[in-house]
């Protein structure tokens, strides 16, 4: 029989995909493998996770290189938000250092409709340069930290959606914060939209079902969406679903289990 939590699982999450996988990972391997997801904690109250959790910062990559050796890590799984590009760099480098396998788990991004008035840019301070001629009311989508970008824009409206309620003030002159956490509908999204007289959308093309009812929102309406590109994956394994990052378990399990077991002889 296989030895209770033979092996470590630590899955980099804060995300609906990471959450689905440490639960998908639990029922598919049961004692062979312990989870463990860690949390950035810029939530003040996450969802409910199975398994352990830990929340707060490892201190750069060679804080992460030292839980993994401390914590005895055997596999690594990055499934932060596809925007969390400075993370991802540091589960690269520090999967390297500790010569543990890594896979990363990234959400499907949005296929553009032949209806959707994108306006595409490389990052959030080309989004607030673009707003100016894009509209006036601005539903803001991009996070908390990324709003002192559009604070030199005080003749605008800004509808900010965050999840937690601003532990700062927030740098906008005339704004209103509703707060929220999908997954959203697209009848609440247009209706929302309706009600403020929203005619510009700023989002981050993260991708996903949880909020993408904004995007069908927007598009009905026929409001410009001011799309932030995603930063480019790091190099490594990539899938984009928890059902194939579980096959990307059971296969690296089985490599684990091969260098364990022991070398017959004969003679």
């Amino acid at each position: 029989m296989p030895t209770p939590n033979r092996y470590h699982l630590l899955i980099l999450g804060g995300t609906a995909e990471g959450a689905a996988l440490a639960q998908a990972a639990i029922d598919a391997f049961g004692d062979r493998l312990r989870v463990t997801t860690s949390l950035a904690g810029r939530t003040e109250q996450p969802g409910p996770l199975p398994g352990a959790v830990r929340i707060g910062g490892f201190g750069g990559p060679a804080g992460l290189t030292s839980f993994i050796a401390a914590q005895a890590v055997d596999l690594l799984v990055d499934a932060t938000h596809p925007f969390a590009d400075q993370m991802a760099r540091h589960a690269r480098e520090a999967a390297e250092a500790a010569q543990i396998p890594r896979l990363m788990l990234i959400r499907p991004a949005w296929r553009r409709h032949p209806l959707d008035r994108w306006i595409e840019v490389g990052d959030v301070p080309g989004a607030a340069a673009v707003v100016p001629r894009a509209g006036r009311r601005v539903f803001l989508t991009v996070g908390p930290s990324e709003l002192e970008a559009f604070a030199r824009l005080e003749d605008r409206f800004f509808l900010v959606r965050m999840i937690d309620p601003p532990r700062e003030p927030v740098p906008l002159v005339d704004h209103e914060i509703v707060l929220g956490r999908g997954p959203f509908t697209v009848a609440g999204e247009r209706q929302l939209m309706r009600r403020h007289a929203i005619d510009v959308l700023v989002a981050k093309a993260s991708g996903g079902a949880a909020t993408e009812a904004k995007i069908t929102a927007a598009r009905e309406l026929s409001i410009p969406v001011v799309m932030v590109r995603r930063p480019l994956p790091e190099r490594g394994e990539r899938v984009d679903s928890v059902e194939a990052a579980v096959v990307w378990l059971r296969r690296r399990l089985a490599l684990l289990d091969r260098h364990l077991r022991p070398v017959s002889s004969e003679g």
